[in-house]
């Protein structure tokens, strides 16, 4: 099993910046790629990025640009660096770990509004 805690939401500006955190604990030895989804309310969750163990990242078309994710595996945490975010970003954030054989893991997630 793979436990994961997300951090780093909270309420910006149009324009601003923030970093959202998640943190893994358990069989992670076993994790082949993390990344990060999103969902607003009354819609289906979307991803937003995803890093594999060699780092091969992959984008949604509409956070290219904008939006970088990376992991630091010696502090077991996945970071999503988001920048220039814009009100159509709001939405829970849930970071996510595949693991070998089959595994689909996730987070409780951490609330990102954008708002004037």
């Amino acid at each position: 099993q793979v436990q994961l805690v997300e951090s780093g939401g909270g309420l910006v500006q149009p324009g601003g910046s923030l970093r959202l955190s998640c943190v893994a604990s358990g069989s992670i030895v076993s994790i082949v790629s993390m990344g990060w989804y999103r969902q607003a309310p009354g819609k289906q969750r979307d991803l937003v990025a995803i890093i594999t163990n060699g780092g091969t990242t992959t984008y949604a078309d509409s956070v290219k640009g904008r939006f970088t994710i990376c992991r630091d595996n010696a502090k077991r945490t996945l970071y999503l660096e988001m920048n220039n975010l814009k009100p159509e970003d709001t939405a829970g954030y849930y970071c996510n770990a595949q693991t070998f054989p089959v595994g689909n893991w996730w987070g409780q997630g951490t609330q990102v509004t954008v708002s004037s």
